[in-house]
């Protein structure tokens, strides 16, 4: 059963947070543990995000990385939404290069069928993944034209081609060919001006990638909101800011995860993708001077230490973009730290704790 209420779009800020917190789950898998464990600790932290207050739970698309198992977002997102009933579940995003538009419309249209009203399908540009993979799913490089391959996507979720094109009777199901209802609310992701101008000009909500894209943020929001126009769903500009927060009881071990997730996005970068090493094996790695570069970088935009100290380093990102929403996203080795990181920062928010049906 459904009980979404509000603004699916804006949400209300809980508790003492000054805007609406959400989660972005890179479905991390640490050396030593699988697959299931890290899914099953997804679970629980979306029952767990739905509790606590947090506003949305996105799962992005990456292949051939084995530190990452979020391969099939709308496959996660239909376990998800059987366990859970407010929070919206959605893509942070599909790789719109990867799919015919068509199939992404009919993924989702499934998923708003099992959840009605509580979809979000975030869209990016990008393949998630390298040259190799992207040919193995049978399209190579960056596809086609993006813009002209989203607003196919929202022509099928909204069946509204104009008579004389070619899919005018090509419908997308579950979806409105079938009688009146929901549709999922599409977003488009970036970590570049590019993508933020599009969204601008279709008048969508826009979720950036500050966490790997640091340098691009403020150019990005500001060529957003310069660019917006007003649509059907969507009266003013919207900016969620993607940000990797790691909060533990003991600010040692925050270091440490940090220190790792810093590791296992050097070796991807450098094209030796792993699974994600323990904060222990991190601290006991040798950088070399061209990692250590990247590493200062990535720790500097990175937040981690108690919960008040990320809440602190949040809301100073807030001021200093004006962002509406901030989405935590983070790499942990054990699927258990993850899940405390997550209840540490909702404690120094004091977001309100909920009962299913509350």
């Amino acid at each position: 059963m459904t009980h979404q209420t509000g603004d699916p779009i804006r949400g209300t800020a809980q508790g003492s947070a000054p805007v609406p917190l959400s989660i972005l789950d890179l479905a991390a898998v640490g050396d030593g543990f699988t697959t299931r464990d890290t899914l099953r600790a997804s679970t629980r932290l979306a029952t767990l995000a739905e509790a606590r207050g947090f506003h949305r739970y996105w799962v992005a698309e990456h292949h051939s990385i084995p530190g990452i198992s979020s391969s099939s977002p709308a496959v996660i997102l239909g376990h998800l939404a059987a366990h859970t009933e407010r929070i919206r579940l959605g893509s942070g995003g599909v790789m719109l290069p990867n799919h015919p538009p068509l199939v992404v419309a009919e993924q989702f249209g499934t998923l708003e069928a099992y959840a009605p009203g509580r979809v979000d399908l975030g869209l990016g540009r990008a393949a998630g993944t390298g040259p190799g993979a992207a040919a193995a799913l049978r399209r190579p490089g960056n596809g086609g034209d993006f813009a002209a391959e989203v607003l196919e996507l929202i022509a099928f979720l909204d069946d509204d081609f104009p008579e004389g094109h070619p899919y005018r009777d090509v419908h997308a199901v579950p979806g409105p060919v079938q009688g009146p209802g929901e549709r999922p609310q599409v977003w488009l992701l970036g970590s570049s001006p590019n993508s933020a101008v599009l969204a601008g000009r279709l008048g969508l909500p826009f979720a950036f990638a500050h966490h790997f894209a640091a340098h691009n943020t403020l150019p990005a929001i500001d060529a957003y909101r310069a660019s917006f126009r007003p649509s059907p769903t969507l009266a003013e500009p919207y900016v969620v800011l993607g940000v990797f927060a790691f909060a533990a009881d003991d600010p040692a071990e925050a270091r440490r995860q940090a220190l790792s997730g810093a590791l296992v996005t050097i070796r991807l970068r450098g094209g030796r993708p792993t699974l994600v090493p323990s904060g222990e094996a991190a601290e006991k790695h040798t950088f070399t001077d061209e990692d250590r570069a990247l590493l200062g970088g990535w720790l500097d935009n990175a937040l981690y230490g108690t919960g008040d100290e990320v809440r602190a380093g949040l809301d100073a990102l807030h001021k200093r973009t004006g962002a509406d929403e901030l989405m935590i996203a983070m790499n942990s080795h054990e699927p258990d730290l993850r899940v405390r990181s997550y209840e540490l920062i909702a404690d120094a928010y004091a977001l309100p704790t909920r009962t299913s049906g509350s």
